[in-house]
């Protein structure tokens, strides 16, 4: 039996989830799980998106529960326990079973000391380890100690890890519960060493808000991180949740609301939000080729022939309708031979092989007749192309999109991209990133969605961070976090696809904003595609390219029930 605290306390949490949690009793009360996530462009009537918090905004939300709506902090916790429980159940299972829950010092560990009386309650045998000191617990976390203390439970403090050994190998699942979202060193000692226990014991792991040892606000492993089998966060997803390492180690991902009220969690002032791709305009049935876009491309040295290519064809593939490649003059035979579908505009060249500064009237001219411009994409570092494209950048009156080498080339002079009064966007990879911002590659890692505010506001253009879940910044700060995509992408000249990728969306008709994202996520659909027929290893850049009109043709019609699953970033409960 539990204590009378421990009624009344589950008691007034039911309460609270019947009447605050946004779908049916009998879902809550019997532990099924929903799903909100169903991607498919014929059905955007749904509410898809997703929003993401930093650690500090989940701590407002925290505080604006308790003081604005009178939430109290324990049904906070009860709720946050209460929502790990009902995964552990639909995970693992709960009566005549055996849990450990490893708890540390905080809130984290309270929410631990709930999912303990709620298991127990229900059946199960549960044994909660303590590393640290427990007369450190204060509000909460200590009430919730006090109430499993006088339960018929094994508590211990851990000394030293092997005394948790034998109870974890022996378990049926374990509860990690050591450290919250709040983490900002790295982990050491005993506290590592219990991590690296939960590791290799070789059971189900549930992690209560974020595997511990992940930094949640950059996914980085702190030292050491428990690999999940399943993560249940509140309110929001973290940031760290969602980058990587972090959101591989956190298995699936469930969220609940834990009864804070939607005007907090669906804020606008929120700025990171998944990347929902907008439904694509129908083709006009009488259309010509320029109903679909005419975009120049700019691109191609002695020596980078497959960028050219990748990045022009790609724009038909995904559906544009009229594509110029302006080359070196001596590259086209080749270039021609390969893509006959292509307009193209001989250049004269530089002694390396590269488009020289001759060709800048004549570029201006005929970027004047087209709808947007590509620059970057194998165009060589030769330092008079380099001066062509910070000249052409600054002097291009149309939307522009910049790659690759045409990134390099700004570098040396920002003001260029600063001071354009067109549409820009810039799609570095983290290398590239660290030479537009002027930091290390660790830094931008140590903080990835700051890094990529601050340059989208500095630079005042859009700027599209390729890697795992590629992320996409905006001037006002806005991110969206890009779910399509696998690693068999990580190849040479799959960015170039992107760049025509993304040319075809604003072809087709979208706002560029929005044509950027869903340029971003129509090329990580293509690689997707093709993994499934081809496997993640392997793919080049033909392949993911090939796939593009599958891709837009799966987009239009609906996406297949494995990659809708795949793209369901949580399960919300």
């Amino acid at each position: 039996m539990e204590s009378w605290k421990s009624v009344w306390v589950n008691a007034l949490a039911h309460f609270i989830w019947l009447v605050s949690v946004p779908c049916c009793p009998l879902l809550i009360l019997t532990g099924r799980t929903f799903v909100v996530y169903k991607r498919g462009c014929r059905h955007h009537a749904e509410e898809t998106i997703m929003k993401i918090c930093t650690v500090a905004e989940m701590r407002n939300f925290d505080r604006l529960a308790i003081e604005r709506y009178g939430i109290p902090d324990q049904l906070l916790m009860e709720n946050a326990g209460m929502a790990t429980y009902l995964v552990v159940a639909d995970t693992i299972g709960v009566r005549g079973r055996k849990f450990v829950i490893v708890c540390g010092l905080g809130n984290n560990g309270g929410d631990g000391f709930v999912v303990a009386r709620k298991l127990h309650s229900n059946g199960a045998r549960v044994k909660v380890f303590i590393v640290g000191d427990r007369s450190r617990y204060q509000g909460s976390a200590r009430l919730n100690l006090d109430i499993i203390s006088g339960l018929d439970m094994a508590i211990a403090e851990v000394t030293q890890s092997e005394s948790l050994r034998s109870d974890l190998v022996h378990s049926d699942g374990v509860i990690d519960a050591l450290f919250g979202t709040g983490l900002d060193r790295d982990v050491s000692g005993l506290f590592a060493e219990a991590i690296d226990q939960m590791n290799r014991c070789a059971k189900p792991v549930i992690s209560v808000d974020i595997p511990s040892g992940v930094h949640g606000n950059t996914g980085q492993v702190m030292g050491i991180a428990v690999k999940a089998t399943a993560t249940v966060t509140f309110g929001l997803p973290k940031v760290g949740n969602l980058l990587y390492p972090g959101f591989q180690l956190c298995g699936r991902l469930y969220v609940s609301h834990i009864s804070f009220p939607p005007e907090l969690y669906q804020t606008a002032g929120i700025a990171i939000e998944t990347n929902d791709p907008a439904a694509l305009p129908e083709r006009p049935v009488a259309g010509h080729k320029g109903s679909f876009g005419d975009v120049l491309f700019i691109a191609g040295a002695a020596t980078y022939y497959g960028a050219p290519c990748f990045s022009a064809l790609s724009f038909l593939l995904a559906g544009g309708g009229y594509s110029r490649l302006a080359a070196p003059k001596s590259m086209v035979p080749f270039l021609a031979a390969r893509a006959a579908e292509l307009v193209f505009v001989p250049m004269q060249e530089t002694r390396s092989g590269s488009i020289s500064k001759k060709n800048r009237d004549a570029l201006i001219e005929l970027s004047e007749q087209v709808d947007c411009v590509v620059m970057g994409p194998g165009l060589s570092l030769d330092s008079e192309t380099q001066e062509l494209v910070r000249q052409l950048a600054r002097e291009i009156k149309k939307p522009l999109l910049l790659d690759g080498d045409g990134i390099t080339a700004v570098c040396q002079d920002l003001e260029v991209i600063k001071d354009r009064h067109y549409p820009t966007v810039l799609t570095p990879h983290p290398g590239e990133m660290s030479r537009l911002m002027g930091i290390s590659l660790p830094e931008i890692t140590n903080d990835t969605i700051v890094t990529l505010q601050k340059a989208c506001a500095e630079l005042n253009c859009l700027i599209v961070l390729k890697g795992a879940h590629s992320l996409t910044g905006a001037p006002d700060g806005q991110i969206r976090l890009n779910l399509s995509g696998n690693s068999g992408m990580a190849t040479a000249g799959s960015g170039d696809v992107l760049t025509g990728t993304i040319a075809a969306m604003f072809g087709l008709g979208l706002p560029f904003e929005q044509a950027v994202r869903n340029g971003v996520f129509m090329h990580g659909l293509a690689g997707d595609l093709a993994a499934l027929d081809y496997g993640q290893d392997g793919l080049t850049a033909q392949t993911i390219m090939d796939y593009l009109p599958e891709a837009v043709k799966v987009f239009r019609q609906g996406l297949p029930d494995i990659l809708q699953e795949r793209y369901r970033i949580a399960v919300r409960i």
